[in-house]
């Protein structure tokens, strides 16, 4: 039987209609059930070497931070619902995030230190939608991670390249800075990391 994907729905509907084990990632974009691209190698290269980069941090630092494979961040009162490619949580916070225990549902940007965009085809959602709502959200670190340089040039710049942008919250606005080749990258989350953007980039190249 072919299960109907919803026009418009609430985010409790979203949640309710979530397919287990389908193979098929969906997100809620402003109560539009959107169905996201099978990511290519590349990208899960990156993606799981970030992953293991921050986790290893996170261990020797001894940060009270957790890396999830699945949880859904929701911006307050919207009907809206993400699956970041790298969401870092305090886990201190979520003794106060209602839906996390019943559902992995974070709301609160007190609960998100780091967020991490692995740019995909829809670009557009990582750097205008996204950024949005994380920033209203103040969740306080956003990375885009822009390997393929498929974003707009009024973005990463003309020639474009492969960029990475990290926004810091700074009185609730995010302030960018933009990481290329050998720089490294300069985070306020985690400042004892070690990573340039080639790092990254080259991560999805073996």
């Amino acid at each position: 039987m072919t299960q109907a994907v919803p026009k418009l729905v609430t985010f409790q509907e979203f949640v309710d209609w979530l397919p287990e084990n389908s193979g098929r990632r969906y997100e809620l974009h402003h109560g539009n059930i959107i169905e996201m691209a099978q990511p290519v190698g590349e990208h899960e290269e990156i993606k799981g070497f970030l992953t293991i980069k921050l986790s290893a941090t996170i261990d020797r630092l001894d940060f009270p931070y957790l890396i999830p494979n699945q949880a859904i961040v929701r911006p307050d009162g919207k009907d809206s619902g993400y699956f970041p490619d790298v969401l870092v949580l305090n886990r201190a916070n979520l003794v106060n995030e209602k839906l996390w225990k019943k559902e992995s549902i974070l709301s609160l940007g007190v609960s998100i230190p780091l967020v991490i965009e692995i740019v995909p085809t829809n670009w557009r959602d990582d750097y205008h939608l996204k950024y949005a709502d994380y920033e209203q959200m103040g969740i306080s670190e956003y990375w885009i991670v822009d390997y393929a340089a498929l974003d707009g040039r009024n973005f990463i710049g003309n020639p474009k390249q492969p960029t990475i942008s990290v926004c810091n919250l700074f009185d609730g606005e995010y302030q960018i800075n933009k990481f290329r080749d050998e720089e490294r990258i300069i985070s306020q989350v985690f400042p004892d990391l070690n990573l340039t953007a080639q790092q990254i980039f080259q991560a999805g190249m073996m």
